[in-house]
């Protein structure tokens, strides 16, 4: 079952989005350590307003638990969204964050599509980006957007064969990117 995410959610959220961002988790958080990093997402998963809200997330239930999570959102609004997480970078390492720009202002972006690797290989990852897919061209969105890094060519070739193209490269984080989309 693929339902919204709720703020119960939290504890496996921040788990599975920090298993597909890794460093920029890291950038997001303006922490260094994993464990005070996974306590933050917890906290922006919990939040109303910012990119990472459960109120951007769909989450895929296996036995009453999250297993799998999609974040997505419109590109328009997403530096309203990061604002938050400036904000708190801010305060806790007293500098400026970076955050490199993700999302084309068009499309309606996929910012984060994570599965546990318990459950690897059984389509979730599919079910999920599909729901995304689904949901978008149900709000009327034209096109979706996403990043896949350069070196993830499994992933590349799954989205591929759902009808994304690439678009372009971008970098995020001192990481190389594509930027695929799909129109819808």
């Amino acid at each position: 079952m693929i339902r919204k995410a709720e703020k119960q959610d939290s504890k496996q959220a921040s788990v599975l989005i920090y298993e597909a961002i890794h460093d920029i988790a890291h950038a997001l958080t303006g922490e260094d350590e994993k464990e005070k990093v996974l306590e933050q997402l917890e906290r922006f998963f919990s939040q109303e307003l910012n990119r990472l809200s459960y109120h951007n997330c769909l989450v895929k239930i296996v036995d009453n638990v999250p297993i799998g999570i999609i974040v997505a959102y419109h590109g328009k609004n997403s530096l309203d969204l990061d604002e938050p997480i400036r904000a708190h970078v801010r305060k806790i390492t007293g500098k400026e964050p970076v955050l490199d720009p993700e999302a084309g202002a068009t499309d309606f972006y996929v910012d984060t599509l994570s599965v546990n690797p318990k459950f690897g290989g059984q389509g979730f990852g599919t079910e999920l980006l599909q729901s995304a897919i689904d949901y978008a061209n149900a709000q009327g969105y034209p096109t979706v957007s996403l990043n896949v890094e350069e070196t993830n060519i499994k992933a590349r070739k799954l989205y591929e064969r759902l009808g994304f193209s690439y678009k372009k490269t971008i970098t995020i984080n001192d990481h190389v990117y594509h930027y695929l989309v799909k129109q819808i």
